[in-house]
Formats: structure tokens, sequence, C-alpha cells
């Protein structure tokens, strides 16, 4: 593989991808990208992104992949259909799947590409729209050692926290752990300030002095309520089903699971299809 990575490919060209994109091409990298989305393209072409017609096409001026898509329906199709990523492969490319997948999925898409010379890492990414916009993502990489150093200079233009956390599918366990504590926070928070405003507390007075407090967590801080949350029910639906794999109980999840449907039910946000 290239050790001097400076062609990247985006798939997917969303409120991650994009910004993902832009901080590439700011850093110095070729940048090829690809969306369903017409007004993306757009977007993308006005910032100087290259846009392609596939993901095949994406790999072909590529030698680091991002798939930034929603679902792992989407990211297997990404990666494995007719004009998919591994249509182009190559000894040595390297492909990160920073959407957020179960983990079996990361052993699913591995298994189809064996031996295609592609190498997988799975690099999910945390803290948001605003973070991605302002360069500042986490992202948790699981997969060979070799690959995530050679990727790391591209990672570094929009993640300021990076890190290898294993092998393969361990990046999409530590996402999948962070999204359980973080749902659990926002719905600890939202009953918490209900309570407060009931009992005719000043919801903001008490939040500066809860956040000096031992309740402080990122959720309380960042408000991330105060958005539609689209990935929700995707993100605890992922935590269920490989609970209910591994036959082991978090009936916490179940009652978190059913807290954010509230909240969202309550501010009139869409319920995506769960693909």
């Amino acid at each position: 593989m290239a050790s001097n990575i400076r062609r990247v490919g985006i798939v997917g060209l969303g409120k991650m991808g994009l910004p993902m994109a832009r901080h590439l091409r700011s850093g110095g990298f070729a940048v090829a990208a690809c969306d369903v989305n017409a007004a993306a393209r757009t977007q993308a072409e006005t910032a100087g992104i290259t846009v392609v017609a596939n993901p095949k096409a994406v790999a072909a001026e590529s030698d680091f992949i991002i798939v930034v898509v929603g679902f792992d329906a989407e990211a297997e199709a990404v990666v494995l259909g007719t004009d998919g990523i591994a249509a182009a492969a190559r000894p040595g490319m390297i492909v990160g799947i920073a959407s957020t997948v179960a983990p079996r999925t990361m052993q699913k898409i591995a298994a189809r590409i064996s031996g295609s010379g592609i190498v997988l890492l799975d690099m999910p990414i945390t803290r948001g729209e605003a973070a991605a916009e302002a360069g500042k993502m986490l992202t948790m990489v699981g997969g060979d050692v070799a690959a995530f150093e050679a990727c790391k200079p591209a990672l570094a233009t929009f993640a300021s926290s990076i890190y290898h956390v294993g092998d393969l599918g361990a990046g999409q366990v530590g996402k999948m752990v962070n999204n359980l504590i973080l749902w659990a926070c926002i719905s600890a928070n939202h009953e918490g300030f209900n309570l407060a405003r009931k009992l005719g507390a000043d919801p903001e007075r008490l939040r500066t002095a809860l956040l000096d407090s031992s309740a402080g967590n990122w959720a309380m801080q960042t408000r991330p309520e105060e958005q539609p949350m689209p990935w929700a029910e995707k993100d605890m639906r992922i935590v269920l089903s490989e609970a209910d794999r591994l036959r082991i109980s978090l009936p916490l999840c179940g009652v978190v699971t059913e807290v954010v449907k509230s909240v969202k039910f309550e501010k009139g946000w869409p319920t995506p299809e769960l693909g």
C-alpha cells in the first residue's frame, strides 16, 4: 500500500462527507467523490472537488476511499455493488468505512473482498455536524496498523482526535458504545430538565451549574437534542441487535430508544426509514 497517500476518495457527500471532502481538499489532497444527490454534487464541484459517476470511478481515482453513507445496506452496496469500489480493486488500496454500521457488517464486507487486494478499515466518526464543519471530529479506527498510519495525515484534515482501537470491527464497537452512552445522556438530560421546568426552576441557570457538577456531560454542553437527530433510532437498533445476538441484557438501551423516539415526536422531527 502507498505510504504517502495523496489521492483520497469520498463516497457520500452529506452533512459529514461534504465537509470531510472540503477539509481534505484544503489539506492538499486530490479528492474525487460521488453522491446520488445532484445538489451535493454541485456543492462539491464548487469546492474544487472532482465529482465522478459512481463508487467504482471514485476508487479508480483514489488510493484511500472513505465511505460516508447512512446505513449498513448502503455501505455494502457501495463496496460490493456492480459499480462499487471492489470493482476497481487493486493491491494496497485502502477503504475506510466511516459510516456507523454493525461490527458484523464489517466482517461481512471483509469476507466478500478477501483476496481482492483491498485493505479494509472501519473508522466511524463522532461529535456531529458542527465538528465536521470545523474539522474537529473524532474517529476510532479498527484494522491494519500500517494502513492506519498511512491514512493518518488524511484523517487529520477533518479529525482532531484519531485513535486506533484494535482489529477490524473495533472502531464500530467503539462507536456503538459511544452512541449508547451518548443517547443515554441525552435521555437523562431531557427528563431532568423537564422535571426542573415543572418544579419552576430556570433551566438555563440550572444548566450552567450542572455543567460544573458531577452531572455534567458532553450532550448537556453541546445540546445535540436541538438538532433533528436523524440517526438515533438506527444507532440504538445496532446496539440492541448486537446485544440480542450475544444474548446479553441491556435494559437501559431499550428505555433510551423509547425516550429518543418521544423526544423526536415532541419536537415534530421525522423518523427516517431504517435501511
